[in-house]
């Protein structure tokens, strides 16, 4: 499906040796596309595509230092980036988190098929961390998804003290900007922003957020309420 060697070039340029799992990512990218004409995972279909939006992409997540233990990757829709850095790294925890019934079917069929070992969360993650996953995980990360500021508020009710929320965007400057009173009030204070360009010129930007204390029980609230009024 993906053209293996390219990949692996590709991916070496970054300083990332996939010779380990490079032909599992192949076998992800064919049940990828196979399962996409059933149900809507993916508008990116093409092997390059694939390789570069997708797999590069998460790849790149996966390689930074802080990435190990428990991670739980939030709305992850066809499990980008938490099966790739279970792939890149095995021995990380990963419990992947989606409220949408049929990707997680296509999730629960992808690590069967992958070998990958994985725990399904059903759930939006507002309400994961009102329940058994509050501040249960070393990482939390999310890809896209939502705006920063209602992002943070997802995802830093389920890290632990001491772990990270790890938000992958592309510009996010003036996001960045407007979530520096969320994570104080969840509990996060903002590390650093670590950037990467794609090799067709795309920007994509890792923000890393420390989670440095325990998250108020008034967080989160409800769905509604994040999307409509973000915390500031």
């Amino acid at each position: 499906m993906i053209d293996r060697e390219r990949l692996t070039k590709t991916a070496a340029g970054y300083g990332l040796d996939i010779a380990h799992c490079v032909d599992a990512l192949d076998r992800y990218a064919e049940i990828l596309t196979e399962y996409n004409q059933k149900v809507n995972l993916t508008a990116i279909t093409d092997p390059l595509g694939i390789e570069e939006k997708h797999f590069l992409d998460s790849l790149l997540f996966a390689a930074q230092p802080e990435v190990t233990g428990s991670l739980a990757d939030v709305g992850t829709g066809a499990g980008f980036p938490g099966v790739v850095a279970k792939l890149y790294k095995p021995g990380i925890k990963l419990t992947l988190m989606e409220p949408t019934g049929k990707r997680v079917d296509f999730l629960r069929y992808l690590c069967k098929e992958l070998g990958v070992e994985a725990v399904f969360v059903k759930e939006r993650a507002e309400e994961a961390a009102r329940k058994q996953w509050r501040e249960a995980f070393d990482v939390a990360c999310a890809r896209g998804v939502a705006a920063l500021n209602k992002l943070s508020e997802y995802c830093l009710p389920l890290v632990k003290p001491g772990g990270l929320f790890i938000a992958m965007k592309a510009n996010v400057e003036e996001e960045l900007a407007a979530a520096q009173g969320a994570f104080v009030k969840l509990g996060g204070e903002y590390f650093e922003t670590r950037r990467q360009t794609l090799p067709d010129g795309s920007a994509r930007s890792l923000v890393l957020v420390k989670k440095i204390s325990r998250t108020s029980t008034v967080y989160p609230r409800n769905g509604g309420k994040i999307a409509k009024a973000p915390l500031k």
